[in-house]
């Protein structure tokens, strides 16, 4: 693609790689054909191909966005189904990443929407504050037919019931034995709060074989939802905090890895290198960079690093794998997780059209709730034709979502591992 910006807007770093990125497509249009928006909709605005003229137009010309351009940025999930396709390697995450800053900076959003995404960023990364908001839904659950429709499907989606972890909160999570090696947990803000469970069982099966675990408990959110909401200085504060206090863990003894149950936060992790790389902070750039070549989903973990003691079990199961889109095309772990399941020696059936988003895509279900009904009904429509006795899922997010649209239970992958391994059966299934 042509590009015709200038010399000093080249001297900033992120219109630089912004100009990098856009040099690579080549307009052939194959990104369009595993978009789900495009996919439903049809427009050539609502694909990546469109989306990246919008904001290449916006950014080269120095444009305030209008509201079409707007709605059309807002439409993309942030799936990545693009980034797969492309033959000739366009890193649209980057791209679309610096297109919603630019709105955030230079467009004013409707009072509604405006006050909508900033209670979101208020309320999803503090795990107390979730809690609070799911206790008072709960009280007016009854009610929500008298509300607009947005913050009806808000409280629909809003869980109503919280477990209790089997954890008690701390530090360091040791196994009984030898300690083999040594990994930091993210244990995320809202998973926490409304799938303890999750946490539970990373921690026992790691415990189990032999890793000891590290949490930072002061941390809560990776960054994610502020950073895909364009917040971009909310985001950097969470990814600082983060960034400082893994490295001062890892100052003070060997660490492995850092996991990551939530494949949306680790699509982030993995990117913090890049994101402050042209950072002035000499031992920020370092840090950035050591933390993202840390970080691991836990599957991607387990898979390389721990041979699993599987234990028999009495009933063989048709388990369909949900892929995450932010694992299996923001961080290419695919496989990982269904060559695990197998080794339990159970059925592994991949879902039909799995490439394409069920319509959590973090805050998106919340915000753009008809497209994300239309992708969940296509998404469960596919689950339902391989018939399964359950639901695996690396993603907290997908979980919810799919849950909502279907009465076949879906739980964590690291759940079923931990189950298979000596754990307790998952109580959802």
């Amino acid at each position: 693609m042509q590009t015709n910006f200038t010399k000093k807007q080249l001297q900033n770093p992120e219109v630089k790689n912004t100009e990098g990125i856009l040099r690579k497509c080549v307009h052939c249009g194959m990104c369009n054909a595993t978009c789900p928006t495009f996919q439903v909709l049809g427009d050539e605005l609502d694909g990546p191909r469109g989306r990246i003229y919008l904001i290449k137009d916006m950014i080269e010309n120095n444009k305030a966005p209008t509201e079409k351009v707007v709605k059309h940025i807002d439409r993309c999930l942030s799936c990545y189904a693009c980034m797969t396709t492309c033959p000739s390697g366009v890193n649209y995450m980057h791209i679309i990443d610096h297109g919603r800053n630019h709105i955030e900076r230079h467009y004013k959003r409707p009072w509604f929407d405006r006050n909508l995404r900033n209670i979101l960023s208020y309320i999803l990364p503090r795990a107390n504050v979730f809690l609070t908001m799911g206790l008072l839904v709960k009280l007016i659950k009854p009610l929500a037919f008298l509300l607009p429709a947005k913050l009806k499907d808000m409280v629909s989606l809003m869980p109503t019931a919280f477990p209790k972890p089997q954890h008690k909160v701390k530090k360091v999570y040791s196994p009984e034995g030898k300690v083999y090696a040594r990994v930091i947990l993210l244990t995320g803000c809202v998973q926490k709060v409304i799938s303890p469970q999750i946490n539970d069982s990373t921690i026992n099966i790691l415990n189990r074989h032999g890793v000891e675990v590290h949490v930072a408990q002061e941390l809560s959110c990776c960054g994610s939802l502020n950073h895909h909401l364009g917040k971009e200085k909310l985001a950097h504060k969470s990814f600082v905090q983060n960034i400082n206090a893994w490295s001062e863990i890892c100052s003070k003894q060997p660490i492995d890895a850092i996991l990551v149950n939530t494949s949306g936060c680790g699509t982030t992790l993995k990117d913090y290198g890049f994101i402050f790389k042209d950072h002035p902070d000499k031992e920020l750039r370092r840090k950035a960079k050591q933390i993202s070549e840390l970080a691991k989903d836990i599957t991607e973990y387990l898979g390389k690093n721990i041979k699993l003691n599987f234990v028999p079990q009495e009933k063989k199961y048709k388990i369909a794998y949900h892929s995450a889109c932010s694992m299996q095309h923001g961080q290419k772990v695919h496989a990982q997780p269904i060559n695990l399941l197998k080794q339990s020696g159970n059925d592994i059936l991949e879902v039909p059209d799995g490439h394409l988003c069920c319509g959590s895509a973090g805050t998106y279900n919340l915000l753009q709730g008809t497209m994300a009904k239309e992708l969940l009904k296509r998404k469960v429509e596919n689950i339902n034709k391989i018939e399964p006795d359950f639901i695996s899922a690396g993603n907290i997010g997908c979980i919810t979502q799919i849950a909502t649209g279907t009465q076949t239970p879906i739980v964590h992958t690291v759940e079923l591992l931990d189950w298979f391994t000596g754990g307790n059966k998952p109580t959802s299934i």
